[in-house]
C-alpha cells in the first residue's frame, strides 16, 4: 500500500514537472511566434525610464535594455508602461513577457516571480528632504508622514522604522506631494532622487538622506518557473557587463556606473 502511494506521488510529481516545463517553454515560443517581445517598463521619470519632453518617446536605461534584448532575440520590442501598483499583475496576467521596471529583488517578490540570475544594477532608497528639514537619520522618520509609491520595496523597511506611509500610484505623484508639503520626505530609488535634486531648479534647496536604505540588486523579472527564459537571457546580461555595454549605457543616462566586478564577473 505504501509502495503504491509512493508511486502515485512520484507519478503526480512527474506530471507536475512536465506541466511546469511546458509552461516555462511557452514564453520563448510565444515571443518567437509573434516576433515581438513585450516588456513592462516604468516611464514615470528619472534616468531609468521617462518620456522625452521633446517628442514624448520613451527613454532611459530600462528602455535601452528592453530594446537590446529584442535585438539579441531577433524580434521587435513593444514597451508597455507600468506602475508600481500594477507591474506585478501585468506580468502575472501575461500582459508583458518581462519586467524591467525599477523593481529590485527581495525575498517577498522572489516568492511571487522568477528572475534572470545576473543583476544589471544595485540600488537603494533615498529620502528627498525639503529645505530646512531637521531630519538627518532614517530613524528620525519615526511617526512622520513619508511619501512613496504603491508597491515600493521601501514600504516594509519604512514601516519597520515607524514612518506613517503615504503611498501614491507613481513616484511623480509622491514627489509632488512632498513639494506640496504633504509629507516630510519622499523615498524612492537613489538613481531617481539624486539626479532630480542635483539638476532640477524646482528642487533647489532639497537634499538627499544618506546612506541608501536597503540597497538591493536590480533584476529582470519573469514569471515563476520560466527557467528557459532566464537561461536564455542570463548570458546576454552577463555580456552587457563584460563588454562594457551597461557601463556605457549608465553613463549615457547619467547613472553612477557599476563595474562588472561588482557582480562577480
Amino acid at each position: 500500500m505504501a509502495c503504491r502511494h509512493l508511486l502515485s506521488i512520484t507519478a503526480y510529481l512527474a506530471v507536475w514537472a512536465s506541466a511546469s516545463l511546458a509552461q516555462a517553454d511557452a514564453t520563448l515560443e510565444r515571443i518567437q511566434g509573434r516576433q515581438q517581445l513585450n516588456v513592462g517598463v516604468m516611464l514615470s521619470g528619472g534616468p531609468f525610464g521617462a518620456l522625452d519632453p521633446a517628442n514624448q518617446q520613451p527613454v532611459g536605461l530600462n528602455v535601452d535594455m528592453a530594446n537590446e534584448l529584442g535585438k539579441q532575440l531577433g524580434v521587435k520590442v513593444e514597451l508597455v508602461p507600468v506602475l508600481p501598483a500594477n507591474r506585478v499583475q501585468f506580468l502575472q496576467q501575461g500582459k508583458v513577457d518581462l519586467l524591467i521596471a525599477n523593481m529590485e529583488w527581495n525575498p517577498e517578490r522572489d516568492q511571487l516571480l522568477g528572475h534572470v540570475p545576473t543583476p544589471f544594477y544595485k540600488v537603494g532608497g533615498t529620502a528627498a528632504l525639503p529645505p530646512g528639514s531637521p531630519i538627518n537619520t532614517w530613524a528620525e522618520l519615526k511617526g512622520q508622514p513619508v511619501c512613496t509609491s504603491q508597491g515600493s520595496s521601501y514600504i516594509k523597511p519604512l514601516t519597520e522604522l515607524g514612518a506613517d506611509i503615504k503611498a501614491f500610484k507613481s513616484s511623480a505623484e509622491s514627489l509632488l506631494a512632498l513639494h506640496g508639503g504633504n509629507c516630510v520626505a519622499a523615498v524612492h530609488d537613489g538613481t531617481l532622487v539624486k539626479p532630480l535634486l542635483a539638476s532640477n531648479p524646482d528642487w533647489q534647496g532639497y537634499r538627499a538622506l544618506a546612506p541608501e536604505l536597503n540597497p538591493a540588486p536590480s533584476v529582470i523579472w519573469t514569471r515563476p518557473g520560466e527557467t528557459d527564459t532566464q537561461a536564455r537571457l542570463d548570458p546576454i546580461v552577463q555580456q552587457w557587463h563584460r563588454s562594457g555595454w551597461l557601463v556605457q549605457a549608465e553613463q549615457r543616462h547619467h547613472i553612477d556606473p557599476l563595474p562588472a566586478s561588482a557582480f562577480g564577473l
